[in-house]
C-alpha cells in the first residue's frame, strides 16, 4: 500500500523479489541477529521460565522429607546438618519442539514514515530472538518445512543461515515435519485470505500441534491516513489502483481490517491457539515476551485441542 501524499519507503522497489537477491538478505541478517539477541537478553533477564522439580540431572532444591516417601529419597549428607530429613530434588527437564516461520513475502517489505523498521525485519527479529531464548532453555527449534528441529545453543545463527538460502518466500510454510505436542509459531502480516489461513491451520491441528499467530502490521496499515488523490500498489502482484478521494475509503477499510482480524481471532479461539497483534512502531520485546510466556504455558498442558474444533474441513472459518 503506497500513497503519493505519504512519504513511505518500500524496499520492494529496490529488489523486485524480496528474496530474489540472496545477498541483500544475507547482509541484513547479521544486524537483525544482533538486535534479536539484545532483545532476547532483555526478556531473559527477568524471566524465570517454567522451572520445577522433576526428572533431570540439574540440582533444583532441598525440601523436607514427607512421611510415607521412600527412604532412598533422603539426602543423608544434607540431613546430617540438623535434626530434620531432607530430599534433594532435581530440576524438571523435558525438551519441547517449537517450529517457527516468518513470512518474507513482498508485502512484508513495507515500511511507512511512522516506523523505523519494515514488517519483514521486525518479524525476523522476533523469530530470531525467540529462537535464541528457547535455545538457552534447551528446547528443540526448527524452521517449518525448511530445517530439522534440533536443540542447539546456536539455534538463532542456524535459523538465520537457513533463511539466507531461501529461494522463494512463502507466507504459509509446509507442515509435514510438525509432530504431536509441538508448537508452531507463525509471524507475518496474516493478510492472506482467511480461507487459506484456515486450511493451513487445519493441517497443523491434524498433526496434533498447537499454533501461535503473530500479526505484524505497520501503524499506517491501522490508521489509513491517506487523503486526496492516492495511488495504491500491491507488492505481490504489482497491481496499481488510483483514487481521487482516498479518505472516502477509510471507513470501509477499517471495517474490512476489523472483520479479517476478528476472523483470525476466531480461528485461534476455536483451535485453542494464541493470537496477538504487533505494530512495528512498538518495541519488539513486547511480542517476544508474550510469545515466550504463551509457549511456557502451553508446554504445561497435557494435550492440544482436537482438530474437530474447526468443524468440517470444507468449511473455512470467518471471511476477509
Amino acid at each position: 500500500m503506497d500513497g503519493r501524499n505519504e512519504p513511505v519507503t518500500l524496499s520492494q522497489e529496490a529488489w523486485p523479489n524480496i528474496l530474489g537477491d540472496a545477498r541483500t538478505v544475507a547482509e541484513s541478517l547479521p544486524d537483525l541477529l544482533v538486535e534479536a539477541r539484545q532483545i532476547a537478553n532483555t526478556v531473559s533477564a527477568g524471566w524465570h521460565g517454567r522451572r520445577r522439580a522433576g526428572p533431570g540431572e540439574t540440582f533444583w532444591q532441598f525440601r523436607p522429607f514427607n512421611m510415607g516417601e521412600p527412604a532412598k529419597r533422603i539426602d543423608w549428607r544434607r540431613s546430617a546438618r540438623d535434626d530434620h530429613l531432607y530430599v534433594r530434588e532435581r530440576e524438571w527437564e523435558a525438551a519441547h519442539t517449537v517450529w517457527m516461520w516468518s513470512d518474507l513475502s513482498p508485502s512484508m517489505a513495507y515500511r511507512s514514515r511512522l516506523s523505523q523498521t519494515s514488517k519483514r525485519d521486525r518479524a525476523l527479529v522476533i523469530m530470531l530472538g525467540l529462537a535464541d531464548l528457547l535455545a538457552r532453555g534447551g528446547e528443540r527449534i526448527g524452521l517449518t518445512g525448511l530445517t530439522r528441529a534440533t536443540a542447539d545453543r546456536n539455534a538463532a545463527e542456524k535459523v538465520a543461515t537457513a533463511l539466507s538460502h531461501i529461494s522463494k518466500p512463502v507466507p504459509l510454510p509446509d507442515t509435514h515435519a510438525v509432530g504431536r505436542f509441538s508448537d508452531v509459531v507463525l509471524i507475518g502480516d496474516l493478510l492472506d485470505p482467511i480461507e487459506d489461513l484456515s486450511a493451513w491451520a487445519r493441517t497443523v491441528m491434524a498433526a496434533g500441534a498447537r499454533g501461535h499467530l503473530v500479526q505484524v502490521l505497520d501503524p499506517i496499515e491501522e490508521t489509513f491516513p491517506f487523503s486526496g488523490r492516492t495511488e495504491f500498489r500491491d507488492p505481490e502482484s504489482g497491481l496499481r489502483l488510483v483514487t481521487g478521494r482516498a479518505e472516502s475509503w477509510r471507513e470501509a477499510y477499517h471495517a474490512r481490517l476489523a472483520a479479517h482480524r476478528g476472523a483470525l481471532a476466531d480461528l485461534a479461539s476455536r483451535a485453542g491457539w494464541t493470537f496477538m497483534v504487533h505494530h512495528t512502531d512498538r518495541p519488539a520485546v513486547e511480542p517476544l515476551l508474550g510469545l515466550h510466556s504463551r509457549l511456557a504455558d502451553n508446554a504445561d498442558e497435557v494435550a492440544p485441542a482436537r482438530p474437530s474444533a474447526f468443524g468440517p474441513a470444507s468449511a473455512p472459518i470467518g471471511g476477509s
